[in-house]
């Protein structure tokens, strides 16, 4: 059977994994063990010599690498990282799973794309893990990994409200009792078994707990681990001194990363078609559809707040940080295109802010609360600032179609030439944006 630490690295087997493995200084160096379980792997690509991972140090980055070709890369190619779903790599995986997190603690934000990154695929890494483990095996396994992860001895639905807003999950999905969420066999037998008379309590338990949803929450329950043990590594950090070894990976880690990412995401707007794509860059006010043009220069009292707020607010910040977005089918927030949140702050708000302040009467005069709807309204949360640690509280919303603005808007909506054929204000700026450039190139 596998062992517990494949599937939970932060278990007390996992523990005791990281306790005996010795001098830091070694994940650099060359790993025949690794190799050779790599190498063997069944299904494993081996034509490539690069593909495979020849210390602890290469196994970290392969594994960030699988997170982002695997969310990333519509040619993404399993048997490139086949040795992550190895059960006899489970010694070298604890390690670096570690490693990684305390990397990833001392250089990024909690909230940042990056550490998002690795928890996400620490939950997908999970689940096909588990896929692979015959069935038998399985369930053993996956009620060994629930006793350990329970919390007092219990899993409260609430701990779940995040993967059931993903709707993975349904709490209709969910046998709940008394605020506890029952999963494993012997707790149902003991708390429902005399409700059945007519039926046997065992198959009972088949039927209303299903192995897939046993699988999505201990995937997510490891998932909520590993966020705050990122988070405590994060506090620890300020009093402790790092090791070198780490201090490096990290460093390495904050440009691999984008790095790896840039290959798959270019933030191009459109489809290639006609008028062929625009890059995301800085705004063109002279591109601006009419009805932009005319919220920045200022509302009259009526239409300021979903001018300002739901407009602009989304119009800016996907024109200027991701300006393909209907034209792809990825979910993406600010940080994606934005890491430290710097054009957010120093270019798009301030655009937000002054096309406020030109309304009649300038709207936070009166309305100073829209300030936080506009954070809003980029994925921050309710809150006076943009703050990375905020972020996803919200949703960053899309900007409003041109049957919308009719509607809602009518004083805004005058087309002209521009708007001619388009939908939405976003598209109309993306067509002008890439005839003006292209108008210069001549």
């Amino acid at each position: 059977m596998a062992e517990v630490s494949y599937i939970n690295p932060l278990s007390n087997e996992g523990r005791q994994i990281i306790r005996a493995y010795g001098d830091l200084d070694q994940i650099f160096e060359e790993d025949e063990a690794l190799i050779d379980i790599c190498t063997h792997t069944t299904n494993q690509r081996i034509s490539d010599d690069s593909l495979i991972p020849k210390s602890y140090y290469d196994l970290a980055f392969k594994r960030m690498q699988w997170a982002i070709e695997k969310k990333n890369n519509k040619n993404f190619t399993q048997s490139e990282f086949e040795y992550l779903t190895n059960e006899d790599l489970f010694t070298q995986d604890v390690v670096t799973f570690h490693i990684l997190c305390q990397a990833i603690a001392i250089q990024f934000n909690l909230g940042s794309r990056e550490t998002r990154l690795f928890i996400e695929s620490q939950g997908t890494l999970i689940l096909e893990r588990l896929a692979k483990i015959p069935p038998m095996s399985r369930a053993d396994i996956i009620d060994e990994v629930l006793d350990e992860v329970k919390i007092d001895g219990s899993i409260n639905w609430k701990s779940l409200s995040e993967v059931v807003a993903t709707k993975k999950l349904k709490l209709t999905d969910l046998l709940i009792d008394e605020g506890n969420i029952i999963l494993q066999q012997d707790d149902f037998l003991e708390r429902f078994a005399d409700e059945f008379t007519d039926r046997s309590p065992d198959r009972m338990y088949n039927i209303l707990i299903g192995d897939s949803v046993k699988e999505q929450i201990l995937s997510r329950l490891i998932m909520q681990k590993t966020e705050k043990y990122i988070a405590r590594i994060k506090e620890m950090s300020a009093r402790i001194e790092i090791h070198p070894a780490i201090i490096k990976i990290a460093e390495n880690l904050k440009d691999f990363i984008p790095e790896e990412i840039s290959k798959y995401n270019q933030y191009y707007a459109g489809s290639g078609g006609i008028y062929g794509s625009v890059q995301a860059g800085k705004l063109n006010p002279d591109a601006f559809p009419p009805c932009i043009k005319t919220t920045v220069e200022g509302v009259s009292s009526g239409g300021r707040n979903d001018a300002i707020v739901l407009l602009l607010t989304s119009f800016a910040s996907y024109a200027r940080l991701y300006p393909r977005i209907f034209a792809s089918d990825e979910t993406v927030k600010v940080s994606d295109m934005d890491p430290d949140l710097s054009i957010t702050e120093n270019e798009i708000l301030p655009l937000i802010f002054d096309a406020a302040d030109n309304c009649s009467p300038p709207l936070f005069d009166d309305q100073p609360q829209e300030k936080i709807n506009i954070i809003s309204k980029l994925g921050f949360g309710m809150h006076e600032t943009v703050d990375i640690n905020h972020e996803g509280e919200t949703k960053w919303y899309t900007p409003m179609s041109c049957e919308k603005i009719k509607i809602h808007l009518p004083n805004l909506c005058h087309p002209d030439k521009s708007c001619k054929g388009i939908n939405n204000p976003l598209s109309c700026y993306g067509r002008k944006k890439y005839q003006l450039d292209q108008e210069a190139k001549d």
